[in-house]
């Protein structure tokens, strides 16, 4: 690989799309580059920031193009800003931009420098509209099989479903693919109480933004887009007064009604819940149950109860913290 200069690519997440939720970095790295390239409707995102930029505009599509296009001007020593909406990591232009650079021989001292500037994803900002949803454990699974096989996105969904995650589902539907979002409903019906509540976001933070509120039963009645993030609850989340929260847990530890905040008989602040693991290792080597009686009853694999059982009972220190357990 030759280099006529010191170039950069700058991996600029532009966040939801209002210049508002635009980074102080994201606005100086479009204005510190000379070529901004993107896909057109990103590129439409910062267009009163273009003055004077060289602009390449690709179709969806063709992100291994964008990668290239920056690769190719980096490496004459331009600075080139390479932009993707919400964060640049998540479903964005920061993977494929290194697989094309680590094709190329690539490396960090090898002259052309890469920056990733972090913008809020959609599953923060369409969180932030509808209440506190991602408040307790989450994930993100995109629904585009148009790189990922379809098994592998259903298994995915599966695992989830079963274990309780709240979910943000990305890609869910575009002109071409519209069952695939069927298909993630029918998934976690098989293991979700149907009135599960869902948010349905579309273009968050854009002039065409719509929120619905529906269930999982129900959600394939909604009207669900390329431009859609679709958040579906855990057991635990409701919808009160217009906002989808789900609970972190403080009233599995302390007494909140009346606007108390005494730990609960058995439970301790600062220490972990009766039933977290210390508890729970105690409870199971005191049960007398086979690993297979276990493993049915805590619906964990098998093998691992078996192993926990094998080993002696030691038990981790308790030791206070003011990590807002």
């Amino acid at each position: 690989m030759t280099s006529n200069g010191t170039g950069k690519i700058m991996l600029v997440g532009l966040g939801p799309g209002s210049q508002d939720y635009l980074t102080a970095r994201a606005r100086a790295a479009i204005a510190e580059a000379d070529t901004v390239i993107g896909y057109a409707t990103y590129i439409r995102l910062v267009k009163t920031l273009l003055d004077g930029k060289e602009v390449v505009k690709k179709a969806m599509t063709e992100e291994l193009d964008r990668a290239i296009e920056a690769f190719d001007r980096a490496k004459v020593g331009k600075k080139v800003a390479l932009v993707s909406s919400g964060d640049a990591g998540v479903y964005g232009m920061a993977g494929p931009t290194f697989e094309v650079l680590f094709q190329a021989g690539w490396t960090p001292d090898s002259g052309i420098e890469v920056e990733i500037i972090p913008g809020a994803s959609a599953l923060n900002t369409c969180a932030a509209l509808v209440g506190a949803p991602l408040t307790h454990d989450f994930c993100a699974i995109s629904l585009s099989d148009l790189l990922t096989p379809w098994p592998t996105i259903a298994r995915r969904l599966d695992a989830v479903a079963y274990a309780d995650f709240v979910v943000a589902l990305y890609n869910p539907k575009s002109g071409r693919r519209t069952r695939q979002i069927e298909e993630a409903q029918r998934i976690f019906l098989h293991h979700r109480d149907p009135q599960t509540p869902v948010a349905i976001v579309k273009s968050a933070y854009r002039p065409k933004q719509h929120i619905e509120f529906t269930t999982l039963e129900n959600m394939g009645e909604a009207d669900i887009g390329m431009l859609t993030t679709v958040l579906i609850g855990n057991s635990h989340t409701f919808v009160k007064h217009g906002l989808m929260v789900t609970p972190r847990g403080y009233a599995n530890k302390y007494a909140v009604e009346g606007g108390s905040s005494a730990a609960r008989a058995g439970e301790k602040a600062g220490h972990s819940l009766s039933s977290g693991l210390n508890g729970w290792l105690t409870a199971i080597h005191a049960s007398g149950k086979s690993a297979a009686e276990l493993a049915d009853e805590y619906r964990l694999p098998e093998g691992y109860i078996a192993a926990v059982l094998s080993e002696p009972l030691e038990l981790d220190e308790e030791i206070s913290s003011s990590d807002a357990e």
